[in-house]
């Protein structure tokens, strides 16, 4: 029994900061900080900490070393960004159901070395997509939860739609099944992943390139479990010989396949996710993300069955793939500037100064100011990371704020101000 596919082969509105001060801090006085959201006069469903421009001083060195771990600073609510235990349960059910099948379908020898090849793929696309994700990762628990879904809930389910199918109308052509049936079947599961994401972390799909990550993460989870299928099908019908073959065809030449093609509902559904839009309106944007998904899904698996694999894959698959990093580029780039748009909002109101958003919010920035970081007393790159991490995490929140779409994010805001604040002091200690 196969999966199908071919064996081998908004703009924010203008915002101006309200009148108020920010209140005065020292990392001792952090957890007794007297912060309370003034009033907001021109955006009232938002009280925000922001202040009138203020000149601003860096703080005084107060921490006698950087080594000393800062002392516990508050974060941000999990609330909205993170899966229910209750979904990796069912995963956790599915997964030993999926177990029984390959050991009782190809066998236990068979399936190990399927399954350890395919880690191969898996890894090459995990750390592409990690690069796509480095601006502003997304929470480990929904990465994780991403992947687990395409390797075992897509899988699972596709699998039951093929038994359905061969119960209900016999045994199919397979050629109208890997270019008809496979693509429409796959790619609505795994659509179905990033929708479900979108639903109960809605605070942490902020666009199209979360969409995009989440898309391609559950991609290659079902590529991870789809190859373990025909790598061990190769071995035990065709020997060494055939498993090279395919190994090559779908591992080195192809790894990135099913992540693009997952990766289009997720960018769809990204669109919707910026503007604000409600679970319906997400809805009907990720079925045209998921008809184009459909689309590259088919003809990929037609050229491997209707024309010669090789002369598409030069002169149409690689120009499709160098398309969608060239997509990402422009994405990260959107990304980017949109940071750097929000922390200049608190700079303005002096949060931060003007050297400090061109530092957090450009990669050429970010990259000297870890060079500084490392010079200093004990090495204080991880302090660095920290500021980035949280003023990129303070942006995305301001930017949901602006759209009306975080009712947490005041909450969020005043966390991730006073551990600005904290790391900003401790990378300035003596």
């Amino acid at each position: 029994m196969t999966f199908g596919g071919p064996p081998q082969p908004q703009q924010p509105s203008p915002y101006t900061p309200p009148p108020a001060e920010p209140a005065p801090y020292t990392p001792q006085q952090y957890s007794q900080s007297p912060y309370t959201p003034p009033q907001f006069a021109q955006q009232p469903t938002y009280a925000s900490a922001l202040a009138q421009p203020t000149s601003y001083s860096p703080p005084a060195p107060v921490a006698p070393s950087p080594a000393e771990s800062l002392p516990a600073l508050p974060v941000p609510t999990k609330k909205g960004r993170t899966v229910s235990i209750w979904l990796f349960g069912l995963l956790g059910f599915l997964l030993i159901a999926l177990i029984g099948y390959f050991a009782w379908a190809l066998g236990p020898m068979a399936s190990v070395i399927g399954l350890v090849l395919a880690l191969i793929p898996l890894t090459i696309v995990f750390l592409g997509v990690r690069m796509i994700d480095r601006w502003e990762p997304e929470p480990k628990r929904l990465v994780f939860f991403a992947i687990a879904w395409g390797a075992i809930a897509a899988v699972g389910l596709t699998l039951l739609v093929d038994v359905g199918l061969t119960m209900l109308v016999g045994p199919r052509d397979e050629v109208l099944s890997a270019v008809f049936q496979a693509p429409i079947v796959e790619e609505f599961w795994k659509g179905l992943g990033v929708f479900l994401i979108f639903l109960v972390a809605r605070r942490a799909f902020d666009g199209p390139v979360d969409g995009v990550v989440y898309g391609a993460l559950v991609g290659a989870g079902f590529a991870f479990t789809e190859n373990i299928q025909y790598f061990a099908i190769s071995l035990i019908e065709g020997g060494g010989e055939q498993l090279t073959v395919t190994f090559v065809m779908r591992a080195l030449l192809s790894p990135f396949a099913h992540a693009m093609f997952t990766a289009l509902t997720g960018f769809a559904i990204g669109l919707a996710a910026r503007r604000h839009a409600s679970a319906g309106a997400a809805f009907g944007a990720g079925l045209v993300g998921l008809l184009g998904a459909i689309l590259l899904h088919g003809l990929w698996n037609g050229s491997a069955t209707f024309a010669d694999f090789f002369a598409l894959y030069f002169t149409l698959q690689v120009p499709l793939f160098v398309g969608f990093i060239l997509g990402i580029v422009a994405l990260r780039r959107e990304e980017a500037r949109l940071t750097r748009a929000r922390l200049s909002e608190y700079a303005a109101a002096g949060w931060f100064t003007p050297e400090e958003v061109t530092m957090l919010a450009t990669p050429a920035g970010r990259k000297v100011g870890l060079a500084w970081a490392a010079q200093l007393r004990g090495d204080r790159r991880p302090l660095m990371r920290e500021f980035i991490k949280d003023a990129t995490a303070l942006a995305s929140v301001r930017q949901r704020a602006i759209t009306g779409r975080d009712p947490l994010a005041a909450e969020d805001e005043r966390a991730l101000l006073i551990r600005t604040r904290a790391t900003r002091a401790a990378l300035l200690a003596y």
